[in-house]
């Protein structure tokens, strides 16, 4: 496997994976020489990951296919702290049953990407509970916080925004870094692991960890870390008008989760292609090229390709057929989502304002006010007028629902329950 293994930094290098890398060349020669064990670590502060997870996932992914050993570390402990960066705020703190239901909710997301079990390159979960819960605190200190400068760890960017911008930093967060640099020596301890991977925006933890690696053990730890993601308009990845892009089907339909991508801005169509699914460089070089009606045969593929990793081929079938119907004919595809409403309400009467909010359409009443001055909402596609309409029993189609449509891209479905 050494010609798999040390074809990984070319690999993702080519598809725009790599931001920053420590000691490129000592990394590729232990690349070149068998199976590396590489990990990632994920706090648990909800049930299910989101899309501006999944570039991390992929490149585990990458990593594993290209004949190498992935490691998904399970941040139990360290979500009882708070990762400060990229933050303006304090972390809600989470009681340990939360965290453990939240666990076992993004546990099921890396069964779809990863393959686990016992050989050399299948991959590992594990919990930083098992260490961080058993650490005592003046020994601690005394072992591995001597090897922190204060002084860096102010001019860390983590800190220095929190700091600058005069929002308040506990002295728990402060310790997060310190706390994740430990979780990389002893995942190389029990793991034999030698490479942290992230996002750019953990660069100072990960340098940490490499440096305290090599400060108590005398180890050679690396780093990597990827872009992290805005759309071309400078939009942050992963984030709609009706919230976050989730993973597990339980908070976001297929359905939607196709629609997600088929909606990607024209720009960001190929470098989505190389990072968010596995079509072949030369084809994705070739999709980059179409324009007008074209490119929207490129953002099918896209979506396709990305549902079918996370939720399966045959969601992601189903949903562009959905889309099909929904979009070519202007009928009731099946993967719509769906809401229900007591029917007893709908035969009173129910407002088309309260619907558009129940079916997460808009975020609020007043949107769906000025979605409707804006001509912009349909009901079984026809144009709503007057944003004080009425809903009842009789706007039901042949099918039993109620269609609402919001532009031309959101749809959902309401039937009385």
């Amino acid at each position: 496997m050494s010609d798999a293994g040390s074809s990984f930094l070319a690999a993702a290098q080519e598809r725009g994976f790599i931001h920053q890398c420590t000691d490129r060349d000592a990394l590729a020669a232990k690349l070149a020489a068998g199976p590396v064990t590489a990990y990632i670590g994920f706090d648990c502060t909800a049930d299910s990951l989101h899309v501006g997870s999944l570039l991390q996932i992929m490149l585990l992914r990458l990593w594993q296919k290209t004949g190498n050993k992935p490691i998904v570390l399970m941040g139990g402990g360290t979500t009882k702290v708070g990762d400060p960066s990229g933050k303006d705020e304090s972390r809600k703190l989470l009681t340990d049953d939360d965290i453990a239901v939240n666990m076992a909710g993004i546990r099921r997301i890396f069964d779809k990407f990863l393959t686990f079990g016992d050989g050399k390159t299948d991959a590992v979960m594990t919990d930083n509970a098992l260490w961080l819960d058993k650490l005592a605190y003046i020994p601690f200190l005394r072992d591995f916080g001597r090897h922190f400068s204060v002084n860096q760890m102010l001019g860390r960017d983590s800190v220095k925004m929190r700091l600058e911008r005069e929002q308040p930093l506990s002295f728990l967060e402060f310790n997060y870094m310190i706390l994740q640099a430990y979780d990389f020596v002893e995942l190389a301890r029990r793991h034999d692991c030698i490479m942290q991977m992230g996002g750019s925006d953990q660069w100072g933890n990960i340098v940490g960890g490499v440096e305290l690696g090599r400060r108590v053990d005398d180890r050679a730890l690396f780093g990597v870390t990827s872009p992290l993601i805005t759309t071309a308009s400078g939009a942050k990845m992963g984030k709609t008008a009706a919230g976050a892009v989730w993973l597990n089907a339980e908070r976001l339909s297929a359905y939607d989760y196709w629609q997600f991508w088929r909606n990607t801005e024209d720009a960001d169509v190929g470098r989505f292609l190389r990072l968010f699914t596995e079509l072949p460089l030369a084809e994705i070089a070739q999709l980059e090229k179409l324009d007008g009606a074209g490119i929207n045969d490129a953002k099918a593929i896209l979506a396709n390709e990305a549902t079918a990793l996370c939720h399966g081929k045959e969601a992601a079938a189903a949903a562009a057929e959905t889309a099909r119907k929904v979009f070519a004919e202007g009928g009731i595809g099946e993967e719509l989502p769906v809401y229900a409403t007591e029917a007893t309400k709908l035969a009173d009467g129910i407002p088309v304002i309260d619907l558009l909010c129940l079916a997460q359409l808009v975020v609020s009443k007043s949107e769906a006010r000025r979605q409707i001055r804006q001509r912009s909402v349909r009901i079984n596609n026809q144009l709503v007028a007057d944003d004080k309409m009425t809903l009842t029993l009789i706007n039901l189609t042949s099918d039993g629902f109620i269609k609402l449509s919001v532009g031309k891209k959101s749809h959902a479905l309401i039937r009385p329950s």
